[in-house]
């Protein structure tokens, strides 16, 4: 490692050290005793791996002694062979402590809200987009993740105009992070008489569920409407004025939620949405202003980026960021190979942030 990061990780232990006494006193308040014990607990796993690291590197040094000096032969055969496995092993414990320095996103522990709309395509657009939706809800079961449906606007042939749901969990974000952009389908329609490929495409949109102390709304920037709740071919149809459609006045969002029965329920799921989508402007403007940092990593987010290709005559996915190809699109689809893809993205992500160290 290079003398600069070496120093710094003695810096890292010694403030672990110093915050280890620090706690073992008595005079701390609550305030100080908590925003101390996060530090140190944030410290803890980078300093146990900067240990191992440093355990390895004594024992190949004492090793290397022993081969050196050691006039019996089969113990310095012995020496030489546990050199070459400590030799193999120094750069993964040397990754893992570099893993270990990277910053965590502070999202990345969030529940997530995940938007689904159909986009170029016509009703196979719309097709894709449901069956889109239901290999997230599948993925989420695999997770064991809990799954609510937030809205629909079915097309009433079995494809989704717009979907959304709100993905909690453990480390929801961090694993979906990177889903949000244009889903491309190419097949043959069942409506396609001549047999040719035809291609559409879906847009996916993953927020970060906001709480109300990240955004705060003013009631004055609102313009709150209800309705009657309408769905496709007269069925789920509400006899009240229980639909919610929310405007915010400075930015022009929209957000309708006509799922449940109770216009209270609805009204708290629009305001729940709005506040993710106001969130997220919000990064991305910070992201913006970072732009040469967002070239380091695998996907800006952008909802108009073709992220991935799903062709079926093929059984093929492929994600464009990455040129990862899967010939498993059934068991991507289910939900079941979709990890694949996801640990791929995540191993570039830590790749890139891992060269700017």
């Amino acid at each position: 490692m290079e003398a600069s990061l070496e120093a710094h990780l003695e810096q890292l232990v010694r403030r672990h050290a110093e915050l280890r006494d620090v706690l073992g006193g008595s005079e701390l308040t609550g305030v100080d005793f908590a925003r101390l014990s996060k530090e140190y607990s944030e410290l803890s796993p980078i300093v146990e791996s900067i240990a191992a690291l440093r355990r390895a590197r004594d024992e190949l040094a004492s090793l290397i002694e022993i081969a050196r000096s050691n006039e019996d032969p089969e113990l310095k055969a012995l020496a030489e062979g546990e050199v070459r496995i400590l030799r193999e092993r120094l750069p993964e414990l040397e990754q893992q402590v570099k893993l270990a320095l990277l910053p965590r996103d502070a999202d990345d522990a969030r529940n997530a809200i995940l938007e689904v709309r159909a986009g170029t395509g016509g009703e196979e657009a719309a097709l894709f987009a449901a069956e889109l939706f239901r290999m997230y809800q599948r993925y989420a079961d695999v997770q064991g993740w809990r799954f609510e449906v937030l809205d629909l606007s079915e097309t009433g042939l079995g494809g989704f105009k717009e979907a959304s749901a709100l993905i909690s969990g453990r480390d929801v974000f961090a694993r979906l992070k990177f889903e949000s952009g244009v889903h491309r389908v190419q097949r043959v329609p069942e409506t396609e008489a001549s047999g040719r490929i035809h291609t559409s495409a879906a847009t996916i949109a993953v927020l970060r569920e906001a709480e109300e102390v990240d955004i705060r709304i003013d009631e004055r920037d609102l313009r709150i409407d209800v309705f009657r709740a309408s769905g496709p071919g007269g069925q789920s149809v509400n006899t009240t004025d229980s639909a919610v459609r929310i405007t915010h006045l400075p930015t022009a969002l929209v957000v309708i939620q006509q799922d449940e029965k109770s216009q209270h329920k609805n009204k708290a799921r629009a305001l729940k949405v709005l506040r993710s989508r106001l969130y997220e402007m919000e990064r991305q403007a910070r992201d913006s202003a970072r732009a040469a940092q967002r070239k380091s990593q695998v996907g800006s987010g952008d909802r108009s980026e073709r992220i991935r290709t799903y062709n079926f005559p093929q059984g093929r996915v492929t994600d464009h960021r990455i040129n990862l190809t899967l010939y498993k699109i059934d068991k991507v689809m289910s939900g079941e190979a979709l990890d694949e893809i996801i640990d791929a993205l995540l191993a570039e992500d830590q790749a890139a942030r891992l060269a700017t160290i």
